[in-house]
C-alpha cells in the first residue's frame, strides 16, 4: 500500500514524517541537504510560533524552524510512530 505525500507545512503538529523528495532547487534545496533533510529523514512537527510562521520542527535530534514557504517545498509521508531510531542521529 503506498502512503499520500504532502507537503512539510501540512504535518500536524506532534505528527511524526518521513521526508520523500525535495521539490525547491538552489539555495534553499543546498540549505535543506545541510540540515539533513534527505530521504527517509524522520522529522517531527513541534510547536508553532504564535503568528503561526515559522514551525518549529525536530530534525536528526536537533529543533529546527522553518517557514512555510520553505517546509512547502518538502514531500513527507505520514509515519505513525518514529520508526526506530534511524533519521535522529542516534543509531
Amino acid at each position: 500500500m503506498e502512503k499520500t505525500l504532502f507537503t512539510l507545512n501540512q504535518l500536524p503538529i506532534g505528527s511524526h514524517s518521513k521526508v520523500k523528495q525535495l521539490i525547491a532547487d538552489g539555495p534553499i534545496r543546498r540549505r535543506m541537504l545541510d540540515l539533513g533533510l534527505i530521504q527517509d529523514t524522520i522529522v517531527k512537527s513541534l510547536i508553532k510560533s504564535p503568528a503561526g510562521d515559522p514551525i518549529a520542527y525536530e530534525i536528526r535530534g536537533t529543533v529546527i524552524a522553518l517557514r512555510s514557504e520553505e517546509a512547502s517545498q518538502i514531500l513527507v509521508e505520514l509515519v505513525e510512530k518514529q520508526e526506530g531510531r534511524r533519521g535522529n542521529g542516534i543509531n
